[in-house]
């Protein structure tokens, strides 16, 4: 097997992503703004086996402020996924050859090994790696939740069937009253998508994780095409905005706000139902609207997002130990840091469980 890594300046990247079918995930130019707001380097590893190709995007990290800066860490790393759903892309010839992949992820693990990486997450693709579980193993493979997709292919009287009743009824009572929605220009309108997604992760309450800057929504920019804002208007005023990309026929939901004094009307109901049939419009195959917070199916998150679609996907996250004494020793320094006990951050599902913030 041929092994290369390659960073985002690279024009192998685009290359090779023309030769596979990908989302926006696995985007160099979307691995460079999620490294920007992760402090991290972003990278890509190419197996190759004749024509067979695996390709994986990750971000590369140090272990800056875990430990506290009494403990200072030098060649060490561990790699992790941009937000969304990346994972892995093989060819078809690659894809049709279960063995090919085992031994990519064999190959993977050396190659991290030589580069001093002690573990791996990566967040697989719903739709482009699944059924991965029945070729990998389980000790690596974890089913971590569960995500929805709209099926575009089907008529639009099927589509319209499949949503919730409520839903429904909720879609009409917004045309009723006025709301409309349409695709604007992201640029122009970025301002306000800003300060209405403030006040929305303001009133639920959102982890700090979820406070993306100013810098990260314009950095979202140079994707160009492949990044959309839908809103909804009432009056000349926005109610609620949404953030969607489309790559390969993949229409993927990324981030959507309310206004506070919207709520009761649910205009992002009528957004989802927009984009739906503006993306089916277009050719795409699938909308894919993802999970509940955490990737859990009992938040109301899910509910909300289960009312547009029944077709369900398994989420699915593979965790590498690379370097096992290496993991448990850090598990241990962040305990202490924690002034925790090492068992509690290993029972806590959280990968890494060194980088747990319990």
């Amino acid at each position: 097997m041929q092994v290369e890594i390659i960073d985002v300046s690279s024009p192998q990247w685009l290359q090779t992503l023309q030769n596979l079918r990908h989302d926006v995930y696995h985007l160099p130019q979307y691995l460079f703004t999620e490294a920007f707001r992760t402090n991290s380097k972003p990278e890509a590893i190419l197996i190759f086996e004749g024509e067979k190709i695996f390709c994986l995007p990750y971000l590369l990290r140090s272990y800056t402020d875990l430990f506290g800066k009494s403990i200072i860490l030098k060649d060490c790393y561990d790699i992790g996924s941009p937000i969304g759903y990346a994972g892995f892309l093989l060819n078809d010839v690659a894809a049709s050859d279960p063995n090919f992949l085992k031994a990519a992820i064999e190959q993977l693990i050396i190659t991290f090994q030589a580069r001093n990486v002690c573990s791996a997450f990566f967040r697989l693709h719903p739709i482009l790696n699944q059924n991965i579980n029945q070729v990998l193993s389980s000790e690596i493979l974890q089913i971590s939740g569960e995500t929805l997709s709209i099926n575009l292919n089907l008529s639009s009287e099927e589509i319209w069937r499949q949503t919730r009743p409520e839903h429904r009824t909720s879609i009409n009572r917004c045309k009723r009253n006025g709301f409309t929605a349409k695709i604007v220009n992201y640029r122009e309108y970025i301002d306000e998508f800003i300060n209405i997604y403030y006040e929305t992760m303001d009133r639920v309450g959102a982890k700090t994780y979820y406070y993306f800057d100013d810098k990260y929504f314009r950095g979202l920019m140079n994707l160009n095409e492949v990044i959309h804002l839908c809103i909804v208007e009432k009056d000349n005023e926005v109610a609620c905005a949404g953030v969607f990309t489309e790559c390969c026929g993949i229409i993927q939901y990324h981030l959507g706000a309310t206004k506070s004094q919207f709520l009761k009307q649910a205009p992002s109901k009528l957004m989802f139902d927009y984009v739906r049939f503006w993306a089916k419009e277009r050719g795409n195959e699938v909308f894919h609207l993802g999970g509940g917070l955490g990737g859990a199916k009992t938040t109301s998150l899910y509910h909300f997002k289960a009312g547009f679609s029944n077709q369900k996907h398994s989420f699915l996250t593979l965790r590498l130990i690379i370097d096992e004494e290496k993991y448990y020793h850090l598990v241990d320094l962040r305990a202490k840091t924690l002034n925790t006990e090492p068992e509690k951050l290993l029972n806590s599902n959280f990968f890494p469980a060194y980088r747990c913030e319990i």
